[in-house]
């Protein structure tokens, strides 16, 4: 199979990719800033490279410049989760095989890889033509449906409009009852939860939600380290914990794993 660099400052995104690759029989190597992608191709040569486009120090689109200049043919696809129609456009015209929101399902991102893999790279392909008025913004071709549970109203509006942006569908709770009403109605695939809720607490309502069959993942948010509630949650299905205050972008990667977890 192929030799594939997956380039990411996202470690865990970066190791989740290079899991599922090598379980596709590919050879990974793996760079996390854009100056040690540039190293690794140089000594490597890779036959494909994954590149995300915001990282330290140098960024993406510089990477993909340099290796142009070492590899005029080099099969290259972009992997962001900060896309712009714009950037697209620079990335074709330095002829990536795709351009691809991070949003995407895993199987979406190495259906793309292969389909790359089966074709001649050249750095002179032509961009895209403009697709139709009717085309998804970047990060929507594919909706997953997310219950966001915070009790800080200003936490939850900033969580949800992130995930949204990045082509989720989210509903937001802020407590219990709310969480319980929405889960029927909506049925959402992930429910990412404030542990500390007013009233119903956290661990309740994820007891509840399985005692009426809900089957989705969980991604827990919390300010306290308590052992005994964490594994109680555990044992109620796939989960993932993260410390509060959360940011953004490891959210984003828990949701990601979340979902890949919950089609395997």
């Amino acid at each position: 199979m192929a030799k594939i660099l997956v380039v990411d400052d996202e470690v865990v995104f970066c190791e989740l990719l290079g899991t599922l690759l090598r379980g596709h029989g590919h050879e990974v190597l793996t760079a996390t800033s854009g100056r040690q992608a540039l190293e690794v191709f140089k000594r490597h040569r890779p036959q494909f490279t994954m590149l995300d486009l915001r990282m330290p120090e140098m960024d993406g689109l510089e990477a993909l410049k340099q290796i142009r200049a070492i590899d005029t043919k080099a099969a290259v696809m972009i992997l962001t989760a900060w896309g712009s129609d714009a950037l697209e456009l620079q990335a074709r015209r330095l002829g990536v095989t795709d351009f691809l929101s991070k949003s995407l399902s895993l199987d979406t991102i190495v259906a793309s890889l292969q389909r790359g893999l089966m074709e001649p790279a050249t750095a002179a392909r032509a961009p895209k033509p403009p697709e139709e008025k009717t085309r998804a913004p970047f990060g929507m071709l594919e909706a997953d449906t997310i219950l966001l549970v915070d009790n800080q109203p200003q936490t939850g509006e900033h969580l949800s409009r992130f995930l949204s942006q990045r082509g989720y569908q989210v509903h937001v709770a802020q407590d219990g009852p709310s969480v319980l009403e929405l889960a029927v109605r909506v049925r959402p695939q992930l429910v990412v939860m404030d542990m500390d809720l007013p009233g119903l607490k956290g661990i309740e309502v994820l007891r509840t939600l399985r005692a009426k069959k809900y089957t989705g993942g969980f991604v827990m948010m919390t300010a306290k380290a308590d052992d005994t509630l964490l594994k109680a949650a555990f044992d109620l299905g796939p989960a993932d914990i993260l410390g509060k205050p959360v940011e953004p972008e490891r959210l984003l990667v828990a949701v990601q794993v979340g979902l890949i977890l919950l089609r395997t």
